[in-house]
């Protein structure tokens, strides 16, 4: 009996010591890991001055291909939430996560619930489907650090209303381009989401999988869907080589457009965000198409 002063006296400083451990890490930033720095921007909206943030993928590098460095371990190693596509994306993200060794880690599938097409992953390009990756990274914000819960929501809630603005503006846009001009050839299919969305047809595409080239039956092909349908562009993003596009664009008579952004943000202000990034999309895309 006279052991019990001495277990209470242990338990009050082990609970005196968890609680300055709870109050350090509650006034820490909450560290993020994505895998694409198109993702940073909704960690960003919606986890505001209480987050940190670092994206694996380097801007301008294509996830699809992307081969993870030791640098890269030590980043999700590092993180409290790690916030992924999914979809089959990432598909180096597995070992990269049992490299890190993070059992504690908060794993983010933003895809995860939504109807993918044709195996394909890029559903972030419809900002429909943005406003559920937002959902996602709100709720594993909240759980992550409740303290700030009440931020965290309004902030998800501005972000929609954004994101709501965008909507309209990409559809005030489109309507400009007749209907009969409403056709794209892209590098690879990650347009797929948005022209659906938005009233567009995606013709062909040149990638049909990472890394490889169309033989010149699939060029011919494409050539010729060009010329059918009277398409204005054939267009790619900076990190893809573009001399097959100008092969397409020289036998169909068409302009070559080498600047969208979709896997990444850019350096450019103009597409910093994902907001700035699909509105200089939709900006290029008009012009193009009209």
């Amino acid at each position: 009996m006279r052991r019990l002063p001495v277990i209470a006296s242990a338990l009050a400083l082990l609970l005196a010591a968890c609680a300055h451990k709870a109050d350090v890490n509650a006034g820490a930033k909450v560290r993020v890991a994505t895998t694409i720095s198109t993702l940073n921007s909704f960690v960003q909206g919606v986890g505001g001055e209480y987050v940190s943030v670092k994206n694996i993928v380097p801007i301008g590098a294509s996830p699809e291909t992307f081969a993870p460095a030791p640098q890269d371990v030590a980043t999700v190693a590092d993180a409290d939430v790690l916030v992924e596509n999914g979809a089959g994306l990432e598909t180096w993200l597995d070992r990269l996560l049992r490299d890190a060794g993070k059992p504690g880690l908060r794993v983010v599938v933003c895809a995860r619930g939504l109807p993918v097409k044709n195996l394909n992953p890029h559903l972030w390009m419809d900002p429909v489907y943005a406003k559920q990756y937002v959902a996602k990274i709100r709720d594993a914000l909240i759980a992550a650090d409740p303290a700030h819960s009440g931020a965290y929501r309004r902030n998800a809630a501005s972000y929609d209303r954004r994101l709501d603005d965008l909507i309209g503006d990409i559809w005030r846009q489109i309507a400009t381009v007749p209907t009969s001009h409403r056709y794209m050839i892209v590098f690879h299919n990650a347009w797929q989401y948005y022209n659906d969305r938005f009233g567009i047809t995606t013709l062909g595409f040149v990638e049909r999988n990472p890394g490889q080239e169309p033989n010149p039956q699939q060029v011919a092909q494409l050539i010729d869907l060009a010329k059918q349908h009277h398409v204005h562009g054939v267009f790619s993003e900076p990190e893809y080589s573009p001399k097959i596009l100008y092969a397409i664009a020289q036998g169909a008579g068409i302009t070559v457009v080498e600047d969208l952004y979709d896997d990444s943000v850019g350096t450019d202000p103009r597409v910093a965000n994902y907001i700035a990034m699909l509105t200089y999309d939709t900006n290029v895309i008009v012009h193009t198409l009209k």
